[in-house]
């Protein structure tokens, strides 16, 4: 079975039909803005950015495109069969991928790729290209920000950007990250908040501070997003 779901061809379908489903929630869903002017002075200018929102609400990533088609964007996305998919559907609407993701202790080989992912994501942010990252994934734990978009923020200088999404109607599975998809003609809202930076000199200890702070705002964004669509929240860590 796993062979067969990362083949080409299955990988192809499901990027399909992942990107055909995030245009049709970008076009059909009424979606609304809070605070988006954060970011106007980036998206106006030559700056790069890092812009993080949930790996929960991947299906509802595509509202915050009419902002972020207005410079040059990547995204990054695990090199998991799961993330090929995923890279394939954004793709599809523009926003090419960076591969990534966490490598475990004593593998050196993905250790070396993590290392020259990372490098190039730095290159992209520095050179005024922008970011957009889900934080928490592809592991987890859920609402909990990996400190590897810290660490692009704090090598290449540049700002960082929390959007909260969320949507009603909408599906919210028992999955780890309590994935979102919404239905189409419903509402939607997209809530901003930034910009924020990394000092150069940041250590552990001022990384993990960050860490812990931002979490908590970006999870206070997508709650936010939630009352403004008239969806009460969800605890999200996951149930057992």
């Amino acid at each position: 079975m796993k062979r067969l779901l990362r083949s080409d061809a299955v990988q192809g379908f499901l990027g399909w039909l992942l990107g055909t489903y995030l245009r049709l929630i970008l076009r059909t869903v009424r979606w609304r803005h809070e605070n988006v002017g954060c970011v106007e002075p980036v998206l106006a200018g030559a700056s790069g950015a890092v812009a993080l929102f949930w790996h929960g609400r991947i299906p509802l990533c595509l509202a915050t495109a009419p902002q972020w088609w207005r410079k040059r964007t990547r995204a990054f996305v695990s090199p998991s069969a799961d993330g090929e998919f995923i890279a394939r559907a954004l793709g599809m609407s523009g926003f090419p991928a960076i591969r990534i993701s966490s490598a475990k202790k004593g593998d050196a080989a993905k250790a070396r790729q993590a290392v020259a992912a990372l490098r190039e994501a730095v290159s992209w942010v520095d050179s005024g290209g922008a970011l957009v990252v889900t934080p928490d994934g592809p592991r987890g734990p859920n609402e909990v920000i990996a400190a590897g978009a810290l660490q692009i923020a704090r090598r290449s200088g540049q700002p960082v950007f929390l959007m909260g999404i969320a949507a009603n109607p909408a599906i919210q599975l028992n999955s780890w990250d309590r994935v979102m998809f919404a239905a189409p003609f419903g509402r939607g809202a997209v809530v901003w908040d930034g910009p924020f930076h990394v000092p150069a000199e940041a250590d552990e200890a001022a990384i993990a501070a960050l860490i812990a702070d931002w979490s908590a705002k970006l999870s206070a964004a997508t709650r936010r997003a939630e009352t403004l669509v008239g969806r009460a929240a969800v605890d999200p860590a996951p149930r057992g």
